[in-house]
């Protein structure tokens, strides 16, 4: 394949609309978010990420792991995880057999604001997928991510106490 060949001119067009989509997502979700409770679109998936923990064995996401599901390197996250933390919506500890490990929960505070911010962000995703299905050239996409058989994950398990 060369530079110019039509097969790649037209992933590199399919790979735009598709980061046009994502963008017009997240946009949307981020003004929701910021407006009505104060968090940005990665302040949420972070904890809801973190809300999704539990106790027992791999219950815990080291912070790489956390860094992954929110598309961000160890740095940013670990400076997110600080930003949530001194607004008291995170905490962190040692992991209690790997005194290198450290953990983070989210506190009471961080499930409340998460469990109000839930229904803010699937109404903006809902959206801003309904907004987007009106444009023919985002329709397939938006058909696509409506198939889509996630596992359904679920809401808001307890964290609490670390055992």
């Amino acid at each position: 394949m060369t530079a110019t060949d039509p097969a790649l001119t037209a992933i590199a067009q399919s790979w735009c609309t598709l980061s046009l989509l994502h963008g017009k997502i997240e946009a949307r979700i981020e003004r929701a978010l910021q407006a009505g409770h104060g968090l940005s679109a990665r302040e949420y998936s972070l904890l809801d990420v973190l809300s999704r923990q539990h106790n027992g064995v791999g219950g815990h996401l080291q912070m790489k792991q956390v860094a992954d599901a929110v598309v961000l390197s160890q740095s940013a996250t670990t400076r997110l995880v600080t930003r949530l933390e001194d607004r008291g919506l995170l905490t962190r500890y040692l992991c209690d057999t790997d005194r290198r490990g450290i953990y983070t929960d989210v506190t009471e505070a961080g499930l409340a604001l998460l469990k109000a911010a839930r229904p803010t962000n699937d109404s903006a995703l809902r959206a801003a997928l309904d907004e987007a299905a009106e444009n023919p050239e985002l329709a397939p996409l938006v058909r696509a991510v409506e198939e889509l058989k996630a596992p359904v994950r679920p809401t808001l398990p307890v964290v609490g106490s670390r055992s």
